[in-house]
């Protein structure tokens, strides 16, 4: 192992930046369940996993780092010992990035009219890393130092590879699929650019912190600074969830209608048989148990 700088010091600022960040999920988690209590059951049941397996990552890590700086202090043998919690908070961040990026495949499907090809090239990217998780704590789980864990070095990387993979094609098909679905009108048109906007932003911070995972492992061999991004991607996945879903009624600019929320999933537009009138309806199927309000393009 290299100096403690590198190695336990990241390991531990890496668990100070993701209780922080989980500090922003458990408010974010607050203010969606007060904003939005007409939301179906189901996504209020995801937003529920989502934290419950956050808190638990944040407890397993937590565990870590205090068994290793504390529990362990001055034994220098102890340190390239691995510690259980270490490994399973792996699949608990597993878990997390699978149900955010499987909410996010739904809204691919949706606003690509059902498109098969577009949800399945997603869904193989999701599905595959969560596997390569599971495969890699089902390894993990009978090794007891460092130095044997270094076998699951090309496991990890392609881990990170796959999230990274999966989180770009997202923002790429859903910013895509907003495009083409312009009106030309003025408002419809000014909504759009902010969904693309916002589904850029969302998804720009876990593909960078899933990259600098990869890019650690590789470069700086033998350090735990890609443990200290991993630790984060979770607390990220969870925190760009929550964000999508609160930020539905400032990005639409009204706030006093509940049913009227701003949507990735599902843009159709009408007219009438004179075409003289033309309105744009943008539901959220995630958002409302009934049909939103229709909004007059000007």
């Amino acid at each position: 192992m290299g100096v403690l700088d590198n190695t336990f010091g990241a390991f531990l600022i890496g668990v100070v930046v993701s209780a922080t960040l989980y500090g922003v999920t458990c408010v974010q988690t607050w203010y969606y369940y007060s904003r939005y209590p007409s939301d179906p059951w189901y996504i209020k049941l995801m937003v529920g996993a989502v934290l419950l397996s956050d808190s638990v990552h944040q407890a397993l890590i937590t565990h870590t780092v205090y068994t290793y700086l504390v529990t362990d202090f001055g034994v220098a043998a102890d340190l390239g010992k691995l510690v259980w919690s270490l490994i399973i908070e792996v699949l608990f961040n597993g878990f997390t990035a699978l149900l955010v990026q499987s909410f996010l495949t739904m809204r691919v499907y949706r606003l690509s009219n059902k498109s098969l090809v577009a949800t399945l090239s997603v869904m193989t990217l999701v599905i595959g890393e969560f596997l390569l998780v599971v495969i890699y704590v089902a390894k993990a789980i009978n090794m007891t130092t460092f130095a044997e864990l270094t076998a699951l070095k090309p496991l990890s990387m392609s881990v990170n590879a796959l999230a990274a993979a999966g989180d770009v094609l997202i923002a790429v098909l859903l910013c895509t699929l907003l495009q083409q679905s312009r009106t030309g009108f003025r408002r419809s048109d000014t909504m759009i650019n902010k969904l693309i906007l916002f589904s850029i932003n969302t998804g720009l911070l876990t593909s960078i912190c899933a990259v600098m995972s990869l890019v650690s492992i590789t470069v700086w061999d033998g350090t735990f600074i890609y443990i200290a991004f991993y630790f984060c991607l979770g607390r990220l996945y969870c925190n760009s969830l929550l964000a999508t879903l609160n930020a539905r009624k400032s990005l639409r600019g009204d706030t006093r209608d509940e049913n009227m929320s701003l949507s990735l999933q599902g843009i159709q537009k009408s007219s009438n048989s004179t075409g003289t009138a033309q309105k744009e309806y943008v539901r959220d199927e995630y958002s409302s148990a009934t049909e939103l309000k229709s909004a007059q393009a000007v």
